[in-house]
């Protein structure tokens, strides 16, 4: 990234709720420093996901975000209503976790822009 005047770009800073906009500038920031947590279940997660994002359903989300992330890491919940984002925002809030925020619009937003998202091919029932 150029540097403008002598000036060193920073990341926008994380807030309670986000636009997609603000999660994909901090993504194309380059040193992202943040996990994106998906709180569908593992069927909706497989069929597409924004790129790079990790899913912790709502059953397990507080029980696998403590094992695996610190309290203060920048986490961005996402999910497919603003009521389900909500809801596990909460969840890691109420367990302590301080940089959350909710993606407003959640994967539908984020595909209605264009935005990259990515799929996992399931193994064929057998």
């Amino acid at each position: 990234m150029k540097l403008l005047f002598g000036i060193i770009p920073t990341p926008t800073p994380l807030k309670p709720k986000s636009r997609v906009y603000d999660l994909k500038a901090r993504l194309d920031w380059g040193e992202p420093a943040l996990t994106i947590i998906d709180v569908r279940d593992r069927q909706e997660f497989a069929v597409n996901h924004v790129m790079g994002a990790v899913n912790l359903p709502m059953a397990e989300l507080v029980e696998r975000a403590s094992v695996n992330f610190e309290l203060t890491r920048d986490l961005y919940i996402c999910g497919d209503t603003d009521e389900e984002i909500a809801a596990g925002a909460a969840k890691l809030r109420a367990a302590g976790f301080s940089s959350v925020s909710e993606v407003q619009g959640g994967l539908p937003a984020w595909k209605a822009v264009g935005y990259p998202v990515e799929a996992i091919r399931l193994p064929l029932d057998s």
